[in-house]
């Protein structure tokens, strides 16, 4: 996965100073607003290498879960310095309206297509593994985005030969900004479900809850929370109250329980508080 990381950071690099190079030379907005996103990208997908490798180091005393949330903290870092770049974008093009200018439509068309050549060969090694960690989706996010914004790219540049509109490059920055708007919306939200701790998007609390009680010797389940460590990594705690029986076969029940949030809901970290249904209360002096 880093290999992969690694070439897909130097290969998106190579294509933040093509659109850089290219917007000067053109004067094209749309252009050197992509290269902009680009090197957002660039951020993304550093943030997602330093994380996967922050991420591998083992629990200390002082961090007994580890540094798992390493990535939901560069996500949501990644997450702000791209919404502050829209607003430049925005105001950018906001500005291009009033004065427009035409940009060099042939220029801004090849860099244009080269981009998006590269961000698709890009996307494809990110989309492998791009499902089970926050950070490196985040970045796969980005990255199909500026695709995206590629091909309005190159079909503005099209246009802009074809008809002379020089209101079209302002415009095709507004529909990049928008594209990095749904894309950060996205990864801020799974970054905060994460901090919040809440229930994991692929857990259902309620199912859980039936799952364990129809465990025999289960009389009941309450107290339960359901959250996240960092991406694909779920805890559970729950208080599990028991009928009267023997401590070996408490262990057992114990076993039974580790085993079916194991197989049904994917939580391998649990911390299960045992409680008698019938037990007699010892009072204390």
């Amino acid at each position: 996965m880093r290999r992969r990381l690694t070439l897909a950071l130097v290969a998106t690099a190579a294509v933040a100073l093509l659109e850089f190079w290219g917007g000067a030379v053109s004067q094209s907005l749309a252009l050197t607003s992509d290269a902009a996103h680009v090197c957002m990208d660039v951020f993304a997908l550093g943030l997602a290498l330093v994380a996967s490798i922050g991420a591998q180091r083992p629990a200390d005393p002082r961090r007994t879960f580890g540094y798992g949330r390493i990535e939901v903290l560069g996500a949501l870092v990644n997450g702000t310095l791209l919404l502050v770049a829209t607003v430049v974008i925005v105001y950018a093009a906001v500005r291009r309206f009033a004065a427009p200018v035409e940009p060099h439509a042939t220029i801004m068309t090849v860099v244009a297509c080269v981009g998006l050549a590269v961000n698709g060969g890009v996307g494809w090694l990110l989309h492998r593994d791009g499902g089970s960690d926050l950070n490196v989706r985040a970045a796969l996010f980005h990255v199909l985005g500026d695709a995206l914004g590629a091909i309005a790219v190159v079909l503005g540049g099209i246009a802009i030969a074809l008809t002379h509109a020089a209101w079209i490059d302002p415009a095709l920055s507004l529909f990049v900004a928008a594209i990095i708007v749904v894309g950060v919306g996205r990864v801020l939200r799974d970054a905060t479900h994460v901090l919040l701790e809440s229930v994991p998007e692929d857990v259902d609390a309620t199912d859980l809850t039936r799952h364990l009680e129809r465990i025999g010797g289960v009389a009941g389940v309450h107290d339960l929370h359901v959250w996240s460590i960092a991406s694909g990594s779920h805890a559970l705690s729950a208080h599990v109250l028991l009928d009267d029986r023997r401590l070996s076969e408490a262990a057992d029940v114990l076993r039974e329980i580790d085993a079916c949030l194991k197989e049904h809901f994917g939580i391998a970290h649990s911390t299960i508080q045992f409680e008698c249904d019938s037990c007699p209360v010892v009072a204390r002096h």
